[in-house]
């Protein structure tokens, strides 16, 4: 479900690239924007912090390949409301740094709390994206509740095998990004794929990484057993697209609302996987309302 190998670029050359690319990406974000290193056992984890006001901050998680910078639809509307620590997933290309190989569900549930300890956070909300919501999860299960307010759910990982159609997708996607960039808006959509519409500047170190960083690919996440999810014990909302590859969304919502004492779900039409990119007013809304009903029941 991890890589079994230390992810790197394949030299200097290659990261100080990739490195570029991600701080002009970053740049994106509203001021001010504070990044902080914190050590785990597993290596570096980097992190952004943003937002302004007290109160339990919104951790996000994003998805696999990808980065921080991912979060940029979402990083002002929830920054005005909570504090907004964005994370490097560590066995992802970004600035956090891996030394260790995390190789299961109890190692990603360790460095994800001993990130927690360097961060200073006693309990987050997580919202986890695709791979970032099979993390969110996960730390529920393995690392404890106790930290964790609630689990926003963005397309995730970890509701049913990955099918071959997502890998199929995704391989296609990579050649369409090639593509002359007036074109890419119609082979997003028959692709269900957001990220062949995203401005240049936030997919370039997207690009950079799946050309330089090996081990390119993770093994395919585990779904959850029935037992993990009844285990669930925090709030819980899961958004699905409805035009999603990964998922097939009335059979995901309906696994989650059977299984998962406290959970809600949304399917949101014409979305794809990439549904906070696809639909962030969507998204941003329903995440602030959802952690704002935790909020005022707790």
């Amino acid at each position: 479900m991890t890589r079994t190998g230390v992810g790197r670029f394949s030299g200097e050359g290659a990261r100080a690239r990739f490195l570029a690319a991600y701080d002009a990406a970053m740049a994106l974000w509203p001021e001010p924007r504070r990044e902080v290193d914190v050590e785990t056992s597993f290596g570096t984890v980097h992190a952004h912090r943003y937002g302004a006001g007290e109160g339990i901050p919104l951790v996000l998680l994003h998805g696999h390949g990808s980065n921080a910078s991912a979060w940029h639809p979402q990083v002002a509307a929830f920054g005005a409301r909570h504090p907004v620590i964005a994370i490097d997933t560590l066995d992802d290309p970004g600035r956090s740094v891996q030394r260790v190989v995390a190789r299961d569900s109890a190692d990603n549930a360790r460095w994800l709390a001993e990130a927690f300890d360097g961060l200073g956070l006693e309990r987050a909300h997580l919202v986890g994206h695709s791979y970032g919501g099979w993390l969110a999860l996960n730390q529920v299960v393995h690392g404890g509740a106790g930290r964790v307010a609630s689990v926003t759910l963005l397309d995730p990982a970890g509701l049913a095998r990955v099918p071959a159609r997502f890998v199929a997708t995704l391989a296609l996607a990579g050649a369409a990004m090639f593509a002359p960039y007036r074109f890419r808006p119609a082979l997003g959509r028959a692709l269900a794929n957001a990220a062949l519409t995203q401005p240049p500047v936030l997919m370039r170190p997207v690009m950079l990484a799946a050309r330089t960083f090996r081990p390119a690919a993770r093994p395919l996440v585990r779904p959850f057993t029935d037992e993990e999810l009844r285990a669930v014990d925090v709030p819980v909302l899961a958004m699905f697209g409805a035009r999603s590859t990964l998922l097939r969304p009335r059979e995901a919502a309906e696994r989650v609302r059977a299984l998962i004492p406290d959970a809600r779900t949304e399917t949101v039409a014409g979305a794809g996987h990439g549904l906070p990119m696809e639909r962030p007013d969507v998204v941003n809304a329903r995440v602030l309302e959802f952690v704002a009903g935790v909020t005022a029941s707790r």
